[in-house]
C-alpha cells in the first residue's frame, strides 16, 4: 500500500502531507479545487503520469527485486519526483530513469482510465477463469504449466522444421555454394602466420645482393688473420681473445652466408603472387584465422545439409508428437474450462445485477492453440458487445469483473486509482458501485474521486479537497466532518438539518 504522500508547489497546492490508511480512500470537495490533480500528482511520484511539481513523493510498503534495478530495496520504499529544469526520479534517493520507476509501480499500481480494455483482454480472462477452476480441482495448475511447456517446445521445433523446409528447396544451390566457398580458401590452403613468413622472405631477397657483396668483402679480414697473431706474439700477449673473437665473427658470416644462399632457390615472383593471395583471402575475411574459422563453419554447414533428410526425419516425429500432445492438453483446458464457465457468468451476473445492470453473456469459443490453450472467453452485456456500451456500464462492468477475480485472490493486490466512477449514476446506482468497491478494499488501497454521498460514505479514510484564498489545501475528515461534507454534496451549500441527518444515516449504516 501507499503509506504516505508528499507533493510541493504544483498548480493550486504549496504543500499536501498524507498519511494514507489501507482500504477505500475517497477524496471529495468542490468542482475545480484540485482532485484530479492531486490524483495525478500520486500518480506522477511513481512515474505513471505527468507533472511540473517541485516535488512529489510516494512511500509505499512494496517489495522489489533491487538487483534487477541495481538498487537496495527497504520494507518502505520511497518513490521520489522532482522537476526543476527538468523531471528526475529517484527510489530510496537512487536516481532512476521514469522507465525503471514506472516499471516497478505498474506490479503494485494499476490506474482504472475509461475504455482500459486489459481486464478483458484474452489472457486475463483465462486466468481468471483457471484461478477458479484451481480452487476445486488440483491439476488444473500442472496442467496448465505441462501445455504451455508443451506448446513453446512445439512452437520452437515447428519453426526449425519450417526453416528446414525453407532450405531443402534451395539445398543445391547452399550446397554448391558452400562447397566454391570451402575450396576457394582451400586452394591457397594458408597456414597460421604465413604472411608474415611471406614479408621476411621478401624483406630478405630485397637485400639479398648486397649483403653477399658485403660478406665478400668481410671475408677479406681472414686473409691477414696471421699477421694479428704474429703481432701478438712479438708483443707477449695472449691471443685466445683475438682467436675467440675471430672464431665468433666466423661462425656468424658462414651462418649468413648459408641463410642468403638458401634463398637462391626461392622464386621471387612466387613469393610476391603468394603474398597476393594471402592478401586478397585477408581483404575478404579479415584475418588468415578468420578465414580458416569460415572454412570449418563452412565444412560443419556442409554436413548439416548432407544430414538435412535425417534431421528433418526426427524432427518432423517430435513434432508430430508434441502437437498431439498439445492438441491432447487442449482439449482437457476446454473441458475443465466449459465446465466452470456457467459457473463464472452466474457469479459476474450476480454482481452486475447488484450494480443494477443488465445480465451479461459469456462465451467459450475455440481458436487457434497458443500458450494459454485453444480457448477465447467472449463477453457481451446483453448481446451488445464491449466496444458498444456506454462508459457508464463498462466501468460497472470492469467493477464486477475485479469483484469476480478478487474471490479467488489468496493475497493483497495492490493498489487501484479511479477517477469520478460513480459520476451520473442514481442514487442507487451509485451505492451498487460503493458496496463492490467496499467489497474490493478487502484486497486493494483504492483511491476514488467521487461526487456521491453514498460511494463518499463507504470510505475508510475521508479527505476533503478545497480552496482557501486560491490555494488547494486537504483536509482528513472526522466522522462530524465527514457527514457535514456528505449534507454539502446532498443539499449544496446551505446544509439542511435533513441533509445533516441522511449523511449521519449513511455513515453510520
Amino acid at each position: 500500500m501507499i503509506e504516505r504522500f508528499f507533493l510541493k508547489d504544483y498548480l493550486s497546492f504549496k504543500e499536501v502531507e498524507l498519511n494514507l490508511s489501507n482500504g477505500l480512500v475517497v477524496f471529495t470537495g468542490p468542482s475545480g479545487s484540485g482532485k484530479s490533480i492531486l490524483i495525478n500528482s500520486i500518480l506522477a511520484s511513481l512515474g505513471s503520469a505527468s507533472c511540473e511539481a517541485s516535488l512529489c513523493e510516494s512511500s509505499a510498503s512494496w517489495h522489489f527485486d533491487g538487483e534487477e534495478y541495481g538498487l537496495d530495496s527497504e520494507d518502505i520504499n520511497i518513490f521520489k519526483h522532482i522537476k526543476k529544469e527538468k523531471s528526475r526520479y529517484f527510489i530510496n534517493n537512487q536516481g532512476v530513469s521514469k522507465k525503471a520507476i514506472k516499471s516497478i509501480s505498474c506490479k503494485h499500481l494499476r490506474h482504472l482510465s475509461l475504455k482500459d480494455y486489459s481486464d478483458f483482454e484474452n489472457e486475463n480472462l483465462l486466468n481468471m477463469l483457471d484461478a477458479r477452476i484451481a480452487k476445486t480441482s488440483k491439476k488444473m495448475l500442472k496442467l496448465k504449466k505441462e501445455y504451455k511447456s508443451a506448446f513453446i517446445e512445439y512452437k520452437t521445433l515447428n519453426l526449425q522444421l519450417q526453416q528446414i523446409e525453407d532450405e531443402q528447396k534451395r539445398i543445391v544451390e547452399l550446397k554448391e555454394f558452400a562447397k566454391f566457398e570451402i575450396q576457394k580458401i582451400e586452394q591457397i590452403n594458408p597456414s597460421k602466420d604465413e604472411d608474415l613468413d611471406l614479408l621476411e622472405i621478401k624483406k630478405e631477397l630485397s637485400k639479398k645482393e648486397k649483403v653477399l657483396e658485403s660478406l665478400s668483402s668481410a671475408n677479406e679480414v681472414f686473409n691477414s688473420e696471421h699477421n694479428v697473431f704474429s703481432a701478438l706474439d712479438a708483443l707477449e700477449v695472449q691471443s685466445a681473445f683475438f682467436s675467440d673473437a675471430m672464431n665468433e665473427l666466423r661462425a656468424v658470416l658462414e651462418g649468413a652466408q648459408e641463410k642468403f644462399s638458401a634463398l637462391d632457390d626461392i622464386d621471387v615472383e612466387e613469393v610476391l603472387n603468394r603474398l597476393e593471395e594471402i592478401s586478397e583471402l585477408k581483404r575478404r575475411y579479415g584475418s588468415i584465422e578468420e578465414a580458416l574459422e569460415y572454412k570449418e563453419n563452412k565444412i560443419i554447414e556442409l554436413q548439416k545439409y548432407e544430414n538435412i533428410e535425417i534431421t528433418k526425419d526426427q524432427l518432423e516425429q517430435q513434432v508430430q508428437d508434441l502437437k498431439e500432445q498439445t492438441d491432447t492438453l487442449a482439449k482437457e483446458l476446454s473441458y475443465l474450462r466449459s465446465k466452470e464457465i456457467k459457473n463464472f457468468e452466474n457469479d459476474l451476473n450476480s454482481y452486475l445485477n447488484e450494480l443494477y445492470l443488465r445480465d451479461c453473456q459469456i462465451q467459450l469459443q475455440k481458436i487457434e492453440k497458443n500458450e494459454h490453450g485453444e480457448d477465447a472467453i467472449l463477453i457481451a452485456l446483453n448481446s451488445v458487445g464491449l466496444d458498444k456500451i456506454s462508459t457508464g456500464e463498462f466501468n460497472r462492468l470492469r467493477l464486477a469483473i475485479l469483484a469476480v477475480k478478487s474471490d479467488t485472490m489468496q493475497h493483497n493486490g495492490g493498489v487501484l486509482m479511479l477517477d469520478e466512477i460513480d459520476a451520473n449514476l442514481s442514487g442507487e446506482e451509485s451505492m451498487s458501485v460503493a458496496k463492490v468497491l467496499k467489497k474490493l478494499s478487502t484486497h486493494f488501497q483504492i483511491f476514488v474521486i467521487s461526487h456521491q454521498p453514498q460511494l463518499t460514505s463507504m470510505g475508510d479514510q475521508h479527505f476533503l479537497v478545497y480552496k482557501d484564498e486560491n490555494e488547494s489545501k486537504v483536509a482528513q475528515l472526522d466522522f462530524e466532518s465527514r457527514v457535514n461534507e456528505i449534507a454539502r454534496m446532498i443539499s449544496g451549500d446551505k446544509i439542511s438539518a435533513e441533509a445533516k441527518k441522511f449523511a449521519k444515516e449513511l455513515l453510520e449504516h
